[in-house]
């Protein structure tokens, strides 16, 4: 039990994100790791390209101090030749550092995006019923592909730019100290300022990813088929534009304000580089003529050519610097996400069931469950058994706690007190992957894959034969019109499945359940969008299949649950009474309002659950018997 427990967080803070996640430099480079080999080949070119690029000055200026003058061919030839040589090495040691760099970018962002999506993967149900689809997607692609300069390009840049800068400051100063220091004078000055626009960057793009990330929850919204009903039916499609043109705007401000953040202090920089190498040749001038004799023409003309390739790479480092302080807020968000606290885990010590091996008996064990953020229980001391190959019903108005229970079934929550039980193993010490393949669930929210009906089908269970999908078709009730259509299986559903009616859905995902053959079958008014006759085909086609397995279901119409084994019915989240149809009628309580309620027995959300075979009869009320009142509500 314990290890069970301790795989599950359900309090309020473990279900939220883990909010501010520091994307420190050291975290980013963490990424890197796995491809150290290729990252040392690529500083190793970096280092000798950089080496590569300082000797061109002191070539220039033995060519100006002494081949030039002295009328030297053969030393003109060695330098003029030196400089070609170095200029091909440059060139072909930045191409290949370049591919190298950027295989290793693409690399980690593959890795980001893949750990981003597996761990959402894992994350619990009510992770998805608090975030939008479009916040998802924004941050997968959006932020980590807004990323793709930084982590493709920018840590080679770096180290680029340092490389060059070490050199070119240590061949400066072989040259001339003073000139060295003039050179340098306004770096203090240039690192302050680029600090104070990295903060105030990295505060815009954090607010522009957020509302990019709106701005894409809005049109996963409003322009998908469900969006489009809704706008078009309610009059609304002027009203979303005006907003969605709203949003934009304020993008657009926010994307202009990331653009133009620190651009006056970044233009003051640059000026002031460009006076520098002015301003070195009076001073050169001025150690010339004095006369000590370390500074020649030759020395001043290759100084300024080592001036004039530190002073890039000096304001490229400012730039990237600045552009790393602004991506920090995108790795924070993408951090946010892959450090968000999975609740529904595989306890170390889970055991792994056999479909084929499990009975499919359901026990409560005096369960209550709370929400997470919510105050109110769901459910509150639920005991129930439903035994294997039995059919059981849960039956009440809506909001009782028929589907949480259902949920707590499938392990998509946890309980908060008690425990829920598969042929006596808590499910907190069962794999999630075994217990998906003994439970399966058809929910009233119907999804199907933008694919084909085969593909859809074939999503429970890939290696089905086309034998298979017929034959679960059959027992849905749905084959004769698959049939009947041009394309037959291979027809696609279309988004969401709005090429099909509601009923037709419904049967596909009841027959993409039964293609599992699961032990447990829980229907969650899987029929409620099916008319009279197809129903009554459908429940006996699923009371041929339900005598060796555990059904849970949960139906619109009470007189879908008329032969049911056991009939729990259930009112603010608890059981008020159980026993038979006939039973629960005939003793003219909550059951029998509710199916004087419902008129013709369609009633107010009813839910069956049944089982796999089990030892002895069921402990369902005689008919006629008077059901077996619990504890109301309080």
């Amino acid at each position: 039990m314990g290890s069970a427990r301790g795989a599950t967080r359900l309090d309020t803070e473990a279900q939220k994100l883990a909010p501010g996640q520091k994307a420190d430099v050291r975290r980013i480079l963490g990424l890197f790791r796995a491809y150290r080999g290729t990252i040392g080949v690529v500083l190793a070119l970096i280092a000798v390209g950089a080496a590569a690029g300082v000797v061109s000055p002191f070539l220039v200026r033995a060519i100006v101090d002494h081949g030039l003058p002295d009328r030297d061919l053969h030393l003109l030839a060695w330098c003029v030749g030196g400089l070609i040589a170095v200029t091909l090495v440059s060139t072909a040691l930045n191409v290949t550092q370049s591919m190298l760099s950027t295989r290793v970018g693409q690399a980690v962002m593959h890795d980001l995006r893949v750990a981003v999506y597996g761990h959402l993967q894992h994350m619990g149900l009510g992770f998805f019923t608090r975030t939008r689809t479009g916040e998802v997607q924004s941050r997968i692609f959006s932020d980590i592909g807004s990323m793709q300069a930084v982590v493709t390009s920018v840590m080679t840049q770096i180290v680029s730019a340092v490389a060059g800068i070490v050199m070119a400051i240590v061949a400066m100063a072989a040259m001339d100290w003073r000139l060295t220091l003039f050179s340098l004078i306004v770096t203090p000055l240039a690192v302050w300022m680029n600090r104070r626009v990295g903060r105030r960057r990295r505060e815009i793009v954090s607010a522009r990813q957020a509302k990019s990330a709106d701005l894409a929850a809005g049109i996963q919204e409003s322009l998908s088929v469900s969006g489009i009903l809704l706008s078009t039916t309610m009059g609304r499609t002027d009203a979303l534009t005006e907003r969605f043109a709203r949003d934009s705007r304020a993008l657009a401000d926010l994307e202009v304000s990331s653009e133009m953040a620190g651009r006056w202090q970044m233009a003051l920089f640059t000026a002031l580089m460009a006076v520098i190498p002015a301003l070195t040749y009076l001073l050169g001038g001025y150690l010339l003529v004095g006369g000590d004799g370390q500074v020649t023409i030759g020395t001043l003309v290759a100084f300024i050519a080592l001036q004039s390739s530190l002073m890039p790479q000096l304001s490229n480092l400012l730039r990237v610097a600045n552009q790393i302080s602004a991506s920090l807020a995108l790795f924070t968000r993408v951090f946010e996400y892959i450090d968000a606290p999975i609740t529904i885990t595989d306890a170390p010590d889970a055991v792994a069931l056999a479909p084929r091996e499990v009975r499919g008996h359901v026990r409560f064990e005096d369960v209550s469950f709370t929400y997470p953020g919510s105050e109110t229980p769901t459910l509150r001391d639920i005991s129930l058994d439903a035994p294997a190959a039995r059919h059981t019903a849960l039956v009440g108005s809506t909001g009782s706690g028929k589907t949480t229970t259902a949920y707590l079934i499938a392990r998509l929550y946890d309980p908060s007190v008690g425990r829920v039980t598969l042929d006596g193993h808590d499910l907190r010490e069962v794999t999630m992957s075994s217990l998906a393949a003994c439970v399966g669930l058809v929910s009233q929210e119907t999804y199907l894959l933008h694919a084909s009906i085969a593909e859809n089908l074939r999503f429970a269970a890939p290696e089905a034969s086309d034998e298979d999908l017929v034959r679960a078709c059959r027992i849905a009730q749905i084959h004769d019109h698959i049939a009947a259509l041009p394309q037959g299986y291979a027809t696609l559903v279309g988004e969401r499945g709005y090429r099909f009616s509601g009923g037709e859905k419904q049967r596909l995902a009841l027959a993409r359940t039964i293609l599992r053959d699961p032990p447990v079958l829980l229907l969650d008014e899987a029929t409620s969008a099916l008319d009279v006759r197809t129903e009554r085909a459908m429940s006996d086609a699923l009371e041929t299949l339900g005598r060796d397995r555990t059904v849970i279901s949960i139906a619109h119409r009470l007189s879908t649950v008329r032969s049911a084994d056991q009939i729990l019915v259930m009112r603010h989240g608890r059981i008020v009474e159980r026993g038979t149809y006939d039973g629960l009628l005939a003793a003219g309580g909550e059951f029998a309002q509710l199916v004087a309620q419902s008129g013709d027995d369609g009633g107010l959300g009813v839910r069956t659950v049944a089982t796999a075979p089990t030892e002895g009869p069921a402990p369902v009320a005689e008919p006629g018997a008077p059901p077996q009142s619990l504890r109301p509500s309080s």
